[in-house]
């Protein structure tokens, strides 16, 4: 979903790892919203593929680097396939489907707030809009997968979500600038936000809403 070879050449290897962990993980999700809407075997694929890669190409197209990674890179697609796969013949094995989508979407978000913000900052666009791409990166995979099945989307919630992307892809970019090992610094920005999320999870935090009020009478 977000680094490709070249890119994989000249980055510490945890960012490998986690590339590849970020994939499967989302595409765990994306199945298993599938197969909460009790699709076919063909759903759990799309739902897969969606998912796992959907964050990364908005943020390829926004940046100008075409053709998306995965048009060339086919072995994304070919693992997340092979998750929806497997997903399908194994989701009814946990109790909670939906407690499980949760934190593999959580863990999910905490990896690519972290690889969103090193492929941003290789394309030498500024920290602010590095960070702004980190959240798109994270997150519009989710947010397409909400969407086309009908769910209520990340942005609509009231729960703790797309803060913790904020504060882990901040957290990582600060330690980047301040010239702090890439491997620390990935470590710090994703355990940020999986703590954060997790925690959001946990304890069903959530930032109290706009409250409206009685319009004027003119």
């Amino acid at each position: 979903m977000i680094i490709n070879d070249d890119i994989l050449t000249t980055v510490p290897i945890i960012f490998s790892v986690l590339n590849w962990f970020g994939i499967v993980v989302f595409a765990i999700s994306g199945g298993l919203t599938a197969s909460r809407k009790e699709m076919d075997i063909i759903g759990f694929v799309i739902f897969a593929n969606i998912t796992a890669i959907g964050g990364g190409t908005v943020r390829d197209m926004m940046l100008g680097l075409t053709p998306v990674f995965w048009v060339e890179q086919t072995l994304y697609i070919i693992v997340a396939s092979c998750v929806g796969v497997l997903v399908f013949f194994t989701a009814h094995i946990p109790q909670s489907r939906f407690k499980l989508l949760l934190w593999a979407d959580a863990i999910g978000i905490a990896t690519f707030c972290v690889l969103g913000s090193q492929i941003a900052m290789d394309a030498n666009i500024s920290p602010i809009s590095a960070i702004f791409m980190a959240i798109i990166t994270a997150s519009f995979g989710g947010l397409i997968r909400d969407v086309l099945s009908g769910d209520q989307t990340i942005l609509m919630r009231r729960e703790i979500y797309l803060t913790a992307i904020f504060v882990g892809s901040t957290t990582y970019i600060v330690l980047i600038e301040l010239s702090i090992d890439k491997n620390y610094a990935a470590i710090a920005g994703f355990s940020t936000c999986l703590l954060i999320r997790g925690l959001a999870i946990r304890y069903n935090w959530y930032f109290p809403g706009y409250k409206s009020r009685p319009g004027r009478d003119y």
